[in-house]
């Protein structure tokens, strides 16, 4: 899975959705301590940012290093390259000490990991007691009741080129196995489900959409799922090119602490 992002690295940062400040808020008021945070999958490090907000060091990783080439710099953020290659221990002493880690976060990614692998790390790292896991992503996204079922079709045509790990995505993480204690934002089978609002234009909407990696695999394969009669059907329905629209993603959040 690690190339799939590598390509449209900066549409990705252009088109992806910030998620709300508060958020970040609400997972520092979960842990009492604030000094080191580990943002998994960074990205270009929109969540980590936001993190940073809360915690004297951010330590923001990626397999993908064009991501991170667009991460911008912060002066808490540690953007740090972290190839497939590495093992568990190579990983865990680039992060910091065991039971050293006060929030790790992946935003829109753990759904590609390796579950059983990736989670011993996690309980390894997390500062015990107090340390907080949380994990969130989106998938719909509301626009007008116009709108939505032209979405909803052009969706299922993108379905054969889905990863199909991305099934957690599809179901809102209620399948996504979460063996940690909740904090009361979510447990294993019921993530807490949350909005993102957005003031989105409609060029900004088709580079959401071009950032898909379901995109990318079919421009692969010589396929276009964005012809330009899609378009014109996505502009007609959105109500012109040159409006730029209030919508809302459907997101949803799994928090929790190793369990002693």
């Amino acid at each position: 899975m690690a190339g799939l992002f590598d390509e449209q690295a900066e549409i990705y940062q252009d088109a992806r959705p910030n998620y709300p400040p508060h958020w970040y808020s609400m997972l520092a008021a979960l842990t009492p301590h604030h000094a080191l945070a580990w943002d998994v999958a960074t990205g270009n490090g929109q969540a980590a940012l936001g993190v940073a907000e809360h915690y004297e060091q951010v330590i923001a990783t990626d397999v993908s290093e064009s991501q991170l080439k667009c991460g911008t710099p912060h002066p808490r953020v540690k953007y740090l390259h972290t190839p497939l290659s590495l093992s568990d221990d190579e990983l865990a002493t680039m992060i910091g000490d065991d039971g050293s880690v006060d929030l790790i976060t992946v935003a829109q990614a753990v759904h590609w990991f390796d579950l059983p692998t990736f989670y011993p790390l996690v309980s390894r790292l997390l500062r015990k007691p107090g340390g907080v896991f949380a994990v969130w992503g989106y998938n719909d996204i509301e626009v007008t009741p116009t709108f939505d079922p032209v979405m909803k079709r052009f969706h299922a045509t993108t379905l054969p080129f889905w990863n199909d790990k991305i099934q957690y995505i599809f179901d809102g993480y209620k399948t996504l196995p979460f063996p940690f204690q909740s904090v009361g934002l979510g447990c294993e089978g019921k993530p807490a489900a949350l909005d993102i609002p957005k003031k989105l234009s409609f060029d900004g909407f088709l580079r959401m959409l071009r950032s898909w990696s379901a995109f990318t695999t079919a421009k692969e394969q010589g396929i276009d799922l964005l012809p330009q009669g899609m378009v014109k059907e996505f502009e007609s329905a959105w109500g012109g090119s040159d409006l730029v629209r209030s919508v809302n993603y459907k997101a949803f959040m799994l928090a929790g602490k190793v369990k002693l």
